[in-house]
């Protein structure tokens, strides 16, 4: 069974597509046969940046199409042990499809109120769908680097009744650096860096596991 994952956001340039490279990184690397479904016609921000990365022979080499729906991306999801969709942002249609399609939707979210009160309209919203809030998570990126305020901003994310992903993406040039050169932001030149991204990945991909196995039991 291919494992579903969606990335959303009620609001763009926070995070999502830096977010779906990583988790694809992440898959294959741990000998899962991925791909990702890049929703944003318009944009293309995946698709361009996995022709980066074949310019620049980062290994391992990653999947990345352009799909004009939530349907026809899953059409080729048999194919893969995971697939990752990619939506675009305030499309609330497409939002909806994603979360209802998926095994997990992940919504990236800064500290401030600024950010943190969208995404949480937005996963109170997926809910009045139908979505379960088990199937919802919140992953902390571009963060300060300040323990105070991402422990308040965890803290209002889980009052509110969601998960929020162990890890983080700290605000770092070395991300941007990485994108541009086709990787993801657990490639970067930093140790420390990577390891609290790859934290981030490995919590996404345990609490995919936990539900899974919910299914079968």
């Amino acid at each position: 069974m291919t494992c579903k994952m969606g990335m959303v956001s009620q609001k763009g340039g926070v995070g999502k597509s830096t977010l779906a490279r990583m988790m694809a990184r992440e898959f294959v690397a741990g000998g899962l046969s991925t791909k990702i479904a890049d929703l944003d016609t318009q944009q293309q921000t995946c698709a361009h940046w996995a022709g980066r990365r074949a310019e620049n022979g980062v290994t391992p080499e990653l999947q990345v199409q352009s799909f004009a729906s939530v349907k026809t991306a899953l059409e080729d999801a048999p194919r893969f042990d995971a697939i990752i969709l990619d939506g675009k942002p305030n499309a609330s249609e497409q939002t909806t499809n994603i979360a209802k399609a998926t095994d997990l939707a992940v919504i990236p979210t800064g500290q401030t109120v600024d950010d943190l009160h969208p995404g949480v309209v937005l996963a109170h919203a997926l809910r009045e769908k139908g979505i379960s809030t088990d199937k919802i998570a919140f992953a902390m990126f571009n963060t300060t680097g300040s323990e105070r305020e991402n422990t308040a901003a965890r803290k209002y994310l889980e009052q509110a009744g969601y998960k929020v992903l162990d890890g983080e993406v700290s605000v770092s040039t070395a991300c941007g650096s990485a994108s541009d050169a086709g990787k993801a932001i657990t490639e970067t030149s930093f140790k420390t860096l990577n390891e609290r991204t790859s934290k981030l990945a490995q919590s996404a991909i345990d609490i995919m596991a936990e539900l899974g196995e919910r299914q079968v039991a």
